[in-house]
């Protein structure tokens, strides 16, 4: 069984009498999953960029785009419009399998993991989380890392508040700090 299967056939029923909801469009639900490297040392070295997209590409299974600078910072030496870090936001199926691979097998390999912050969740109900490297993830080849890089993961919800994301979040499986 899918992970959207698997939200739809029993999360969705869960937290509609969870959180009594008359209409099931009502229902909370992960609209986009954002993964994001910032890469501060591009300024200096041009061909990093590459390299994080590629191992990036690995992760998610989409091309990341490049992301440039909004503005000018004098004492990062950064400039405005120079590519500084890579970006992939998910949609559909493949954030699905994403979602999966992260609640099944990511957070549990992080060492000395006591659970997901509850100051994680926005009072939109959206959940960020940071990974201090890219090799917690399964895909990548540890071999053909040039450097340990962190990744930001934001999922994106529906939920309108603080308690019906973490409602959400606990019900696809997300562990969190007691």
């Amino acid at each position: 069984m899918s992970f959207k299967d698997f939200y739809n056939n029993e999360v969705k029923k869960k937290l509609g009498t969870e959180l009594k909801l008359k209409n099931p469009m009502q229902t909370p639900k992960v609209t986009k999953v954002v993964v994001n490297v910032g890469a501060g040392e591009a300024v200096t070295n041009k061909g990093v960029l590459e390299k994080i997209r590629e191992q990036l590409a690995v992760i998610t299974g989409q091309k990341p785009v490049i992301t440039k600078a909004r503005k000018s910072i004098s004492a990062f030496k950064i400039r405005k419009d120079l590519p500084i870090g890579v970006k992939v936001t998910l949609r559909g199926e493949k954030m699905y399998s994403f979602l999966e691979k992260v609640v099944k097998i990511v957070i549990p390999r992080l060492k000395d993991f006591r659970g997901v912050r509850e100051k994680s969740i926005d009072s939109n109900g959206n959940l960020n989380i940071g990974f201090s490297e890219q090799t917690l993830f399964p895909e990548v080849d540890y071999d053909k890392i040039d450097k340990l890089r962190g990744l930001e993961v934001t999922i994106v919800t529906n939920a309108k508040s603080h308690e019906k994301g973490k409602k959400l979040f606990q019900a696809l499986g997300v562990p969190f700090k007691k």
